[in-house]
C-alpha cells in the first residue's frame, strides 16, 4: 500500500494570497518583484486592493437561492464567470508562460487577454483558447499597427483592446527589479546567485527552454522580434495618441476583423464619454494595476461614475485590485459587467504553472458563488449599490463634464 507523505505541500491552494505566498517561494526574488511592480510611493497600488474592503456586505439568514448563475458575455464572448485574463506582459515566470494561462482560461470557460509584449505568439495562444483578445500600446507607425493588428486578425484574435494609459511614470521607493535584455552566458553568470537559491524554478525551464525575453508579436514579417527592451524603447518614442488616433486604430480593427474594439485605462468621466465617441465598444476602468501615476484613485472608487455616465452605450469592465470572488460581485453592483485580473493569476501561475491558473479562477467563482449565496441571489445580473453598506464619500468622480 503506498503511503502519502503527510508533510508534502497540497499545490492546490485555498486564496489568492496563499497562491502569492506560494509564488514568493518559488521565484528568485528579482522575478517575483516583477510581478509586485507598482509606481513611485505604491499609494495606488495599496488602494485598488484595500478599497474593496471598505464595502460591507448585508446577508440574509434565510430564503437564499439554491441555484446561482454568474455566466455573462464581454465582447461578444460567452463566459462562465465574470473575470476575464488581463493582458500582462511577458509572462516568463514558467516555461509555457501565456500559453499556460489560456490553456487555463479555457479550462475555465473564459477570455485571455494576450499582451502584444507577451513571451509566447498571438498564434500559440489563439491556437489553444479561441476566445482571445490581442491587446496594443499605441507604439511603433501606423502601418506597423496595422501589420500587428491584422496578424492578430488571421490568428484568430476575437477583440482588440488598446492600452493607452500609461506616463512612464517608475521611480519605485522600495527599488525595481534588474530585469536583463537577454538570458546569455554572462547574465547567468551574473544572475547565478539569486536563481540557484531557488532550484525548483531553474530545473523546469531546463537548458532548452531559458526565456529568451523577446517580444514575438512585435516581430516584423520575417524578421527577428525585438527584445523586451527594444520594445519598450519603440514604446517610448512613439508620439502619444489623440483622441483622433483612438478612433483611427477602432477603424482599422473593425474594417479588418468586424471584431469589438476596447479601450482600456479610462479614469475619467469625460474620457469615458469621449471613447463613446471613437466608437469603442467597451472600455475597462483601470489606472494599470498601480504601475501608472500614484496618486490615482483605486479603479473601483472611480468605477461607478463612469458606468453612470456610459453604461448604457458600451461594456464596461474593472480592472486593479481584484482578490477574491467578494471584491468581483462589488464590482459588478457598481456598474461593470465584468472584471479582468492580472496579479492574481500571475502568482497562480508562478506558483503552479497552468493548474495554479485554474486554482485562481476556481476561487474567484466560489468566492462570487458564496456572496450571491448569502445575499439571496440567484444571479449576478440582480447586483445593485443598494444591497452593499457604501461608505459616504467612496465614490470618486473624475473628469465630470461642467
Amino acid at each position: 500500500m503506498k503511503v502519502e507523505n503527510p508533510w508534502k505541500q497540497n499545490p492546490w491552494f485555498e486564496s489568492v494570497a496563499v497562491a502569492q505566498q506560494r509564488a514568493r517561494k518559488r521565484l528568485p526574488a528579482p522575478v517575483y518583484a516583477a510581478l509586485v511592480a507598482g509606481s513611485e510611493r505604491g499609494l495606488t497600488l495599496r488602494d485598488n486592493e484595500a478599497a474593496f474592503g471598505e464595502i460591507g456586505f448585508a446577508p440574509h439568514v434565510a430564503g437564499q437561492q439554491a441555484e446561482r448563475s454568474m455566466a455573462t458575455t464581454v465582447m461578444g464572448q460567452d463566459i462562465s464567470l465574470p473575470v476575464v485574463i488581463s493582458p500582462t506582459g511577458v509572462q516568463a515566470v514558467h516555461p509555457d508562460g501565456e500559453v499556460a494561462v489560456a490553456r487555463a482560461a479555457a479550462a475555465r470557460g473564459t477570455v485571455m487577454g494576450l499582451s502584444n509584449f507577451a513571451s509566447k505568439s498571438v498564434e500559440e495562444v489563439c491556437a489553444v483558447n479561441d476566445r482571445t483578445f490581442f491587446q496594443m500600446y499605441w507604439t511603433g507607425d501606423r502601418d506597423v499597427m496595422i501589420q500587428r493588428m491584422d496578424r492578430a486578425r488571421a490568428a484568430g484574435a476575437q477583440g482588440l483592446i488598446a492600452t493607452l494609459d500609461w506616463s512612464f511614470s517608475m521611480g519605485r521607493d522600495w527599488g525595481s527589479p534588474e530585469i536583463p535584455e537577454k538570458i546569455d552566458l554572462k547574465t547567468m553568470i551574473r544572475m547565478a546567485p539569486k536563481v540557484a537559491t531557488k532550484p525548483r524554478w531553474l530545473w523546469q525551464f531546463g537548458p532548452r527552454h531559458i526565456p529568451d525575453l523577446t517580444a514575438p508579436n512585435l516581430a516584423p514579417p520575417g524578421g527577428d522580434a525585438p527584445t523586451f527592451f527594444g520594445a519598450y524603447y519603440e514604446w517610448m518614442s512613439t508620439p502619444p495618441p489623440s483622441w483622433q488616433d483612438v478612433a483611427w486604430m477602432r477603424e482599422q480593427w473593425e474594417q479588418m476583423s468586424g471584431k469589438p474594439f476596447m479601450l482600456k485605462g479610462v479614469c475619467r468621466v469625460d474620457d469615458a464619454l469621449r471613447a463613446v465617441d471613437a466608437g469603442a465598444d467597451a472600455i475597462s476602468v483601470s489606472n494599470h494595476g498601480g504601475n501608472n501615476l500614484d496618486g490615482t484613485p483605486a479603479s473601483i472608487r472611480m468605477l461607478k461614475p463612469v458606468a453612470d455616465a456610459v453604461g448604457e452605450q458600451l461594456e464596461v469592465l474593472l480592472d486593479g485590485g481584484i482578490r477574491r470572488g467578494s471584491d468581483v460581485v462589488k464590482a459588478l453592483a457598481l456598474g461593470a459587467r465584468s472584471v479582468m485580473i492580472g496579479r492574481a493569476y500571475l502568482w497562480g501561475l508562478g506558483a503552479n504553472g497552468q493548474a495554479g491558473v485554474e486554482n485562481v479562477l476556481d476561487i474567484l467563482r466560489g468566492g462570487i458563488d458564496s456572496a450571491l449565496l448569502g445575499m439571496g441571489l440567484s444571479s449576478i445580473d440582480e447586483l445593485h449599490p443598494g444591497l452593499f453598506d457604501i461608505p459616504d464619500g467612496f465614490h470618486r468622480t473624475l473628469g465630470a463634464p461642467a
